[in-house]
């Protein structure tokens, strides 16, 4: 028996799988899980005797097996496997000689149940494996008794299929499905399948039978009525209806709807799960009478098995349920509208990827108002994927967010985040990003904690990444003593986008980060212009492509319209100790206040500009960096922003009748129509605007 391939070692969460029921002890049937990618063939301890091995004779590995199976045999074996996998079917069954340990051969019987991922790509074979030897020998001795005995055994081979296949069921529906595949019921002979679950008295029904079968009243019905599935709840005993005539005496109220289906036989199984009825199964025939003992003894097995699948898939629903409300609940309930941006935010769980048992997770994005027009845009991510990373992320989301519109710096809000988080009764640490846009200017702060770089995509489609200086992650900083958060600045120009996410939505097995953000980088520029359009699209590549990691998005977008936005903009350093470099920022500041029209309020911007970069040069020990910009929208405005490595914010002096400075503070209260300052990483930045005369004013 070749391997399939070794190349992932992972392995699913549910492997190997354990179908446990005693039908598969009773016949001595042994039970295998063959994982496709990572070349791992689990035995059970019955199927080890099958094959007449111990276990510490096997490696794990499907040639492991070629001690006891004959390369002939093997090969063979490998056929049927191998065209089963290439013709898309679901399972396969095969007899094959081992020769056991003594020498001598023996005939072996497999079946197996192939499973795919959602591309249809196979990923791992169950199934179960017996000793075949008497059955091939009494077959030459055929007889009546041998017919019933191998229809018997057929059925019984059927239910341990079905048995193999419910033990991967993680909802009522995959159940129903395993129940009504080909390979299923049909298998059994019956004709039609009807099941109904309990609910506070009542049976809802959610296996309705053949099409147009429905007979109207019965969606719910209380225990008590006169109907099949609700005797067998209330008795808890098996119901074998032997012929029509038997439907029709004991249950004169529900035949008359049904004799258009011919039936001749049924089968009411209750499904009992920890000494308690959780449903009810009905198998109908309509090419049979009557029952013997041996097959009533196997349905009642496969009740017993349905029920348990039942309830583990109940189980499942109830806490994925939990899960996702819970998630919901800890993330935003709705995202503010920003005046000048279009926002698009997604969140994916990883069970949406087909991961089992990993339905939440610490994912989470935010939009924070903040005063003068600006906006916060959060994206973290909580180490773990359980209900605990949910509940901290939620307190982790709400105190930052308390902290930002407290109007603290980029660099604040997130070392004040990392010492909450440290302080909280957890283990567990964060990444985050946070940028504070002002959609004004297009200016954005970054602050970095642990987190992949943000992406932008221009108003051309292209996309970049843009390098981010970043600090610890949350609670690993405050841990160590490091809750230094380098700021970086970026300018987002009208149009431009600016995409957030967590690291589900570019890592991928095999692939390294750079390459998974290069893929982003693409698959944003290819994607549709509109945000919403964007998000959902990226979404749905992340679901295409799987993985077990859940995903958080946030996307925002300057507008080019109908907002304030720059129509000019100048910059220039200006080095401490450099007349000329202060000569040449004078020079163009001239040129460029009456290029772009300021009118009468030349000479005040010229002097505001002048002494903001004189104050830095004469009481910082850095440089100056002199930012002019024209704001458009419904009057224009020119923005003077000076920047500086120091933290000491400016005060009011008052200055004596023969001094030279304390001056200025009062100069830009008195020229500019409106100032401030801002924190910009470890130093600071002081603005004032200035309204300027509409052009036709100005000519």
């Amino acid at each position: 028996m070749a391997d399939r391939g070794a190349s992932a070692p992972s392995l699913p969460d549910d492997w190997p799988a354990h179908p446990d029921h005693p039908i598969l002890a009773l016949n001595r049937l042994g039970t295998f899980d063959w994982d496709l990618d990572a070349g791992l063939f689990h035995l059970d301890a019955q199927a080890y005797e099958v094959f007449d091995l111990l276990p510490e004779e096997y490696d794990g590995r499907p040639e492991g097996l070629a001690v006891r199976v004959p390369p002939s045999e093997g090969s063979r074996l490998d056929a049927v496997v191998s065209q089963a996998i290439k013709d898309g079917s679901e399972n396969y069954g095969a007899y094959f000689r081992i020769r056991r340990r003594d020498g001598t051969l023996r005939w072996t019987h497999t079946q197996g149940y192939i499973r795919r991922d959602g591309t249809g790509r196979p990923r791992r074979v169950v199934g179960v494996v017996r000793d075949a030897t008497r059955e091939l020998e009494d077959s030459e001795a055929y007889s009546p008794r041998a017919a019933q005995d191998e229809a018997l055994r057929q059925q019984t081979n059927v239910v341990q299929v079905i048995t193999v296949a419910l033990a991967h069921a993680r909802s009522v529906q995959d159940v129903i499905d395993a129940l009504k595949d080909a390979h299923g019921i049909p298998n059994l002979g019956a004709t039609s399948l009807v099941m109904g679950l309990v609910e506070a008295g009542r049976i809802r029904l959610v296996a309705e039978g053949p099409v147009g079968s429905f007979v109207p009243g019965t969606r719910i019905t209380r225990v008590e009525e006169p109907y099949p599935m609700g005797e067998v709840v209330r008795t808890l005993t098996p119901r074998f209806i032997e012929s029509a005539e038997d439907f029709a005496e004991s249950y004169p109220i529900l035949w008359p709807h049904i004799t258009g289906l011919r039936i001749t036989s049924a089968a009411y199984l209750p499904l009992i799960a920890q000494a308690r009825p959780i449903g009810a199964m009905g198998l109908l025939y309509n090419d049979r009478h009557g029952f013997s003992d041996e097959e009533r003894a196997v349905l009642v097995a496969l009740g017993s098995s349905i029920a348990q699948s039942l309830q583990r898939a109940m189980l499942y629903e109830q806490e994925k349920d939990l899960a996702q409300g819970l998630q919901q609940a800890m993330l935003p309930r709705t995202i503010p509208s920003v005046r000048g941006a279009d926002v698009a935010v997604r969140y994916r769980s990883a069970s949406a990827g087909g991961s089992l048992g990993r339905d939440i997770g610490g994912d989470w994005y935010d939009l924070i108002p903040l005063p003068g027009g600006r906006v916060g845009a959060v994206i973290g991510d909580v180490q773990g994927h359980d209900t605990h990373a949910a509940a901290v992320m939620g307190q982790l989301r709400i105190v930052l967010r308390a902290y930002a519109a407290e109007g603290h710096a980029p660099a604040t809000v997130m070392a004040r985040a990392s010492v909450f988080l440290d302080e909280l009764d957890t283990d567990r640490f964060a990444t985050c990003l946070y940028a504070e846009a002002d959609l004004a200017t297009g200016v954005v702060q970054v602050v970095r904690a642990g987190h992949i770089d943000p992406l932008v995509r221009g108003a051309d489609g292209g996309c970049r990444r843009v390098p981010v200086e970043g600090g610890l992650p949350l609670g690993l900083s405050a841990e160590f003593g490091s809750l230094e958060y380098p700021v970086s600045t970026l300018e987002l120009d009208p149009g431009e986008t600016l995409l957030l996410c967590t690291d589900g939505l570019v890592e991928t097995p095999g692939t390294d980060l750079g390459e998974g953000m290069r893929a982003l980088s693409e698959q944003a520029a290819a994607g549709p212009e509109d945000v919403r359009d964007l998000a959902d699209r990226l979404i749905e590549i992340a679901e295409e492509r799987g993985g077990d990691d859940d995903v958080a998005l946030l996307l925002l977008r300057r507008r080019g319209q109908d907002s304030t936005q720059a129509v000019g903009r100048l910059q220039q350093h200006v080095a401490s100790g450099d007349p000329e470099a202060l000569s040449l920022a004078r020079h163009m500041i001239r040129a460029a206040v009456r290029a772009w029209g300021a009118g009468d309020r030349a000479d005040d911007v010229e002097l505001i500009a002048d002494e903001l970069i004189t104050n830095v040069l004469m009481h910082t020990e850095g440089s100056a960096i002199v930012t002019l910009r024209v704001l458009g929208g419904s009057e224009r405005r020119l923005r003077v922003e000076v920047e500086d490595s120091s933290s000491a914010l400016p005060r009011r002096r008052e200055a004596g009748e023969n001094g030279v400075s304390g001056r200025g503070l009062l100069l830009v209260e008195m020229l500019t129509d409106v100032w401030g300052v801002e924190a910009r990483g470890g130093g600071k930045a002081v603005w004032c605007e200035f309204r300027m005369p509409k052009k036709t004013d100005a000519a």
